[in-house]
């Protein structure tokens, strides 16, 4: 099929590099391998991140012109037309104002992946986006959910249940490399990867700080990848840990890959976090994890078996977590195996290819009965 991809937040192709324009990269990759012909259909963003009603219109209106426009240059030239539109992340304040009229005037299949809706958005300064996003749910033939959290609210707008489908986050592990075990009397070497912002990725650090502070007892070392405005915020959030952190700065993919084949352990509290590409990175270097347990965090971090999970938000223990696995070399080796084990099983690239592939498939042959 040739797909008309769509990612309203950030495109693929956007100079500026994020967590969402990675995922929208390997969704393309994904329905690729999955045999189909993606193609950027409109880098139009819808994003408003300031509850600006007048702001919100005026990218409505230009909506509804990209629209109009892809419309007459698909009619012009018809073999050029997509067999389906596949808009990647739609929520309140980045809704989708391509898909459901182009898909609706071409007669094919809307599709849609990591749609989220918040019913408390209703009546607010995101209103229109809102209300655009229950429209679009509505109208989906296919809802990929890479959170489960989402599932519970999307469903009472689903024409059927079975229009959801679970599609796990992913990556290509081919990129990662375990790192091969070190001698057991060198000092572990933990690791944090995320962008340093204001928000819930400072209140991260700050809990980080506060946690790797009360392991000043014991021998380790941590490096910090990642940079960004919140940087002098993050080191004093640091500081009481002294030498023991280097920061790395920000990182392409393989400087991150590279980063992680020489620790020994993760460490991210990941407050109000969705799901963290970064964690599944680190578990595809074949490294144990531990993270807080919000979001969708546990959906790719097996309490236990790849990492440890405490309660988000709670320091005293995510303290306890690293220190039981800073002490135990043998536990910390086997959860990096397992969790390496587990990317390539379920979060690997051609695991979300074979997903997509079904669930499209299955889909082209339902409407052509």
């Amino acid at each position: 099929m040739r797909i008309a991809f769509h990612a309203p937040l950030k495109p693929p192709d956007h100079p500026v590099p994020s967590g969402d324009r990675r995922v929208a990269r390997l969704m393309l990759d994904a329905l690729r391998l999955a045999g189909h012909e993606p193609f950027v259909a409109s880098r139009l963003r819808s994003f408003d991140g300031d509850g600006d009603a007048a702001r919100q219109a005026r990218i409505a209106a230009a909506g509804a012109r990209e629209a109009r426009r892809l419309l007459r240059i698909w009619r012009r030239a018809p073999d050029a037309a997509p067999d389906l539109w596949f808009t990647y992340h739609l929520y309140y304040k980045a809704p989708d104002w391509l898909g459901p009229s182009v898909s609706a005037a071409l007669g094919i299949p809307y599709v849609v992946a990591e749609a989220s809706h918040a019913p408390k958005r209703a009546g607010g300064p995101w209103d229109s986006g809102h209300r655009a996003v229950e429209r679009a749910v509505s109208q989906a033939d296919l809802v990929f959910g890479l959170n489960p959290a989402d599932r519970a609210c999307l469903l009472p707008l689903l024409r059927e249940a079975r229009r959801w489908v679970a599609l796990p986050p992913f990556l290509d592990a081919g990129g990662y490399a375990p790192r091969p075990d070190p001698a057991p009397a060198l000092a572990p070497r933990l690791i944090a990867v995320a962008m340093m912002r204001p928000g819930d990725k400072l209140a991260s650090y700050r809990l980080l700080g506060a946690a790797l502070a009360e392991l000043l007892d014991l021998d380790w070392s941590l490096d910090v990848v990642g940079d960004g405005p919140a940087r002098e915020a993050v080191q004093a959030a640091l500081a009481p840990l002294g030498g023991r952190v280097r920061y790395r700065g920000a990182l392409d993919e393989a400087g991150v890959a590279a980063a992680l084949a020489e620790a020994d352990l993760f460490v991210w509290p990941a407050a109000n976090e969705a799901f963290g590409m970064a964690l599944l990175e680190a578990q595809a270097s074949g490294l144990p994890v531990v993270a807080g347990a919000s979001g969708g965090v546990g959906e790719i971090v097996d309490h236990g078996t790849t990492g440890l999970l405490p309660p988000p938000g709670d320091a005293a223990a995510f303290a306890a977590a690293v220190r039981r696995l800073v002490a135990d070399v043998g536990a910390r080796r086997a959860m990096g195996r397992a969790a390496r084990a587990a990317v390539v099983r379920e979060h690997d690239l051609p695991a979300a290819a074979a997903r997509l592939a079904a669930a499209i498939g299955q889909l082209g042959r339902a409407r052509a009965a």
